[in-house]
C-alpha cells in the first residue's frame, strides 16, 4: 500500500482522542489554561454532563488577535518561551488541547487583554478554523465548547450517563481548587451539585478552610499538618488522622508543584505510609503537594498530565513516607473526633429499639486504690508481663475515689469505672472518653516494639526448656525460611524435624506467654504478607501480631490506678489512637453531645 500523509483534520481527530477523552478531559485542559493565564476567578457551567456545553470564563491576561489565531493551531503555546521541555513550570504546554477540542466540536473564544480596547472572537467548527474578528468581551477569555464529539459518533458511544460525566467534571474541578486555593472556583448546570468557593489567602487557615469546603467540614480538625524537605524535594499540605478514613480512595489529593496528579508512585507512598495505622480496606483522606524544581521531574509522560516522572523516584518516596509517617507519628493518641458522632448515632439506634423495659448491666466500678502499679506505670507493667492483670480484682459496689484535678485536665481524663470488663471510661473536663483497653494496650506494646528494635534489637530471653510446635509442614517450611528476620524481632528458632519447630528464645516481653499459639500466629502473619513489599514492613507486620500476644486481654478486670496508667502511656505513645489493625482505641463524648443525646439541646 501506498504511504500518504493524513489529512490534518484528521490528525487533530486523532490527537483529541489522546487528549480529550471525555468531557472532564476538556474542562480540566480549559481550566488549567485559564489558571496558566493568571485568572484570580474561574466559573465554568455544563450542560448534559459537559457533552452539549461547556463553557469556561476566566478574568485572567487573555490574548490579543494574533496570539488567539494561532492558539487554535497544532503544537502552538505561550507556555515554552525558551522551548526547554526540562523546565516546564505551567500546568499545561503541549499546544494540543484547543485545536483536539476545536475539531471534534464547535469551539468558540472570545478573549482581551487589559491594554486593549475591544476584544477578538474566533470560532473553530470540526477542524474549520475561521477568522479572528472583533468582538466586544471583558477582560480574560470565554471559552464556549457546543456538541462535543459531534463529529465523532463513535466516542460518543463510549461516554457514560451525564450524571457520571458531570461527577467527573466535579471532581476534577475539585482537585484542580484544593492545589489552588487563592483562585475562586465554581461550577454550575444540570446533573450536578454546583458551588461556588471564594478565593482564600494563602495561609495555613486559608487552606484549611478550601479543604473543609472540599473534603468534608470535619476535615481541618483531624488534620495534620506536612511540612517534610529533602535533598531539593519538599512535601507540604495536610494528612487526615488514620481513623479519619473513606472506603475508597477518592479522598487522597496528590499534586506535583500545583499540578493535580494520580501518580502510581505518590499513590503507593501513601498506602505504605498508613499501612501500619490504617485497616486494609479504608483509605485515608489528605492533600499533599511535592515541591521542586520543574527540571527534576517529568510532566510530559502522560498525554492527560495525570501521572510524572521523577528523577529520583527512591528519594521522592522516601520523603513522601517519612513526612507522612513523622506527623502521624506525632499526633499521638488524637483519633478522629467523628468517633463521638458515630457512638451517638448507635446510642441512638439502641435506644429508639429498646423500649422503656430494657435491661441494663451495671458496670464494674473498681476497688478504692490497692496494688499499684510502679513508677513509669504501663510500660513497666508491660515488660513484666502484665501478671498483676491475670488475677481479676473483687467486685464493689463503691464508685471510685474522686480524681484529682489534674488528670481531668489530661487529654483522655481520669478512669472512673470499668464497663463489661472491657472498656475504661473516663472523665474529662469537656465529657467523657471510652477506651477499649485491649486495643489501647496492643498499640502501646507494638509501638514499644519497634522501638525497641530501631534501638539496639529486641531484647529476648532464652528458654530453660526449648519448646517444640507441632504444625503443618507447609507452616512450619514458611517459618524456617524466616529464621534471621524472625531471630531480629527476639523469636529464634529451629527445624524440629517434618512439621515442626523447636523454640530456643522468645521476646523478654512475651516471656511467659502461650508460645504454641504466638508461633502460629506469626506463622499466619507470614502467610497473609506474603514475600511482597519491604521486609520493614513485613517485621512489622509479625511485630502487630506478636503485640497482640502481650496486650491487656478483653474481660480483664483492671484497678483504677491500672487504668489510670493506661491512659498516661497512651497520651505519650505514637499513634496510640488506633489499634494495629486500624480501629479506633477510643472514643470521645463531649458533654454537648451527651446532652443532644438526651435531648437538653
Amino acid at each position: 500500500m501506498t504511504v500518504r500523509r493524513l489529512d490534518p483534520v484528521l490528525v487533530d481527530r486523532i490527537a483529541a482522542g489522546e487528549v480529550i477523552e471525555r468531557p472532564a478531559a476538556a474542562v480540566k485542559e480549559l481550566v488549567e489554561n485559564a489558571i496558566d493565564a493568571g485568572a484570580r476567578a474561574i466559573a465554568v457551567t455544563i450542560a448534559a454532563g459537559g457533552r452539549e456545553l461547556i463553557r469556561v470564563v476566566d478574568d485572567g491576561a487573555g490574548m490579543s488577535p494574533d496570539d488567539l489565531a494561532l492558539a487554535v493551531d497544532r503544537h502552538a503555546t505561550s507556555k515554552l518561551p525558551d522551548g526547554d521541555l526540562f523546565a516546564i513550570g505551567t500546568l499545561g504546554f503541549r499546544g494540543e488541547a484547543l485545536p483536539s477540542i476545536g475539531s471534534v466540536a464547535r469551539l468558540s473564544i472570545t478573549t482581551r487583554r487589559a491594554d486593549a480596547a475591544q476584544g477578538s472572537a474566533l470560532v473553530v467548527e470540526a477542524g474549520e478554523k475561521g477568522v479572528v474578528r472583533p468582538a466586544a468581551a471583558a477582560i480574560g477569555t470565554r471559552i464556549e465548547v457546543a456538541d462535543l464529539f459531534a463529529f465523532t459518533p463513535a466516542r460518543l458511544k463510549f461516554l457514560k450517563s451525564d450524571r457520571a460525566e458531570a461527577g467527573a467534571v466535579s471532581e476534577m474541578l475539585r482537585r484542580l481548587a484544593i492545589a489552588h486555593p487563592a483562585i475562586r472556583l465554581s461550577l454550575d448546570g444540570d446533573h450536578v451539585t454546583g458551588f461556588d468557593w471564594p478565593a482564600e489567602p494563602l495561609s495555613e487557615d486559608g487552606q484549611l478552610r478550601r479543604l473543609a469546603r472540599a473534603l468534608g467540614r470535619d476535615f481541618p480538625e483531624n488534620a495534620l499538618r506536612l511540612d517534610a524537605q529533602r535533598e531539593g524535594f519538599a512535601i507540604a499540605g495536610y494528612a487526615g488522622l488514620p481513623t479519619f478514613h473513606r472506603g475508597t480512595s477518592a479522598g487522597v489529593h496528590l499534586a506535583v508543584n500545583g499540578r493535580p496528579v494520580r501518580d502510581r508512585l505518590l499513590l503507593s507512598a501513601v498506602r505504605g505510609a498508613y499501612a501500619d495505622v490504617l485497616p486494609s480496606d479504608r483509605h485515608p483522606v489528605l492533600f499533599l503537594d511535592v515541591i521542586c524544581d520543574p527540571r527534576l521531574v517529568d510532566v510530559n509522560v502522560h498525554p492527560a498530565k495525570s501521572e510524572v516522572r521523577f528523577r529520583d523516584p527512591a528519594l521522592v518516596r522516601g520523603l513522601v513516607v517519612s513526612g507522612l509517617k513523622a506527623a502521624l507519628a506525632q499526633a499521638g493518641h488524637r483519633a478522629a473526633t467523628t468517633g463521638g458522632a458515630r457512638t451517638l448515632e448507635a446510642f441512638r439506634a439502641v435506644f429508639a429499639g429498646s423500649g422503656h423495659g430494657a435491661s441494663v448491666q451495671r458496670p464494674h466500678l473498681p476497688d478504692a486504690p490497692g496494688w499499684a502499679l510502679p513508677s513509669g506505670a504501663f510500660g513497666e507493667a508491660a515488660q513484666a508481663g502484665f501478671a498483676a492483670f491475670a488475677t481479676p480484682s473483687a467486685d464493689a459496689s463503691a464508685g471510685t475515689a474522686e480524681p484529682a484535678p489534674d488528670a481531668l485536665d489530661r487529654p483522655l481524663g481520669a478512669a472512673r469505672a470499668q464497663l463489661h470488663e472491657t472498656y475504661i471510661l473516663a472523665q474529662t473536663r469537656e465529657g467523657v472518653v471510652i477506651v477499649d483497653q485491649h486495643a489501647a494496650h496492643e498499640r502501646l506494646v507494638y509501638e514499644r516494639l519497634k522501638a525497641e528494635r530501631a534501638r539496639a534489637g529486641i531484647a529476648r530471653q532464652p528458654l530453660l526448656l526449648p519448646e517444640v510446635v507441632e504444625l503443618d509442614p507447609v507452616d512450619a517450611d514458611r517459618l524456617n525460611a524466616a529464621t534471621a528476620e524472625l531471630a531480629t524481632l527476639g523469636l529464634v528458632i529451629e527445624p524440629f524435624g517434618p512439621g515442626a519447630v523447636l523454640v530456643r528464645e522468645a521476646p523478654s516481653q512475651l516471656a511467659g506467654g502461650n508460645l504454641q499459639r504466638l508461633v502460629r500466629d506469626v506463622s499466619d502473619a507470614l502467610a497473609e504478607h506474603g514475600e511482597t513489599g519491604s521486609l520493614e514492613r513485613r517485621l512489622d507486620h509479625v511485630l502487630a501480631t506478636m503485640a497482640c500476644h502481650n496486650s491487656v486481654r478483653a474481660g480483664r478486670r483492671l484497678r483504677p490506678q491500672e487504668m489510670d496508667a493506661l491512659l498516661r502511656e497512651m497520651e505519650i505513645t505514637p499513634n496510640s489512637g488506633q489499634c494495629n489493625h486500624g480501629r479506633p482505641t477510643y472514643v470521645e463524648l463531649k458533654l454537648s453531645d451527651i446532652e443532644r443525646l438526651f435531648g437538653r439541646r
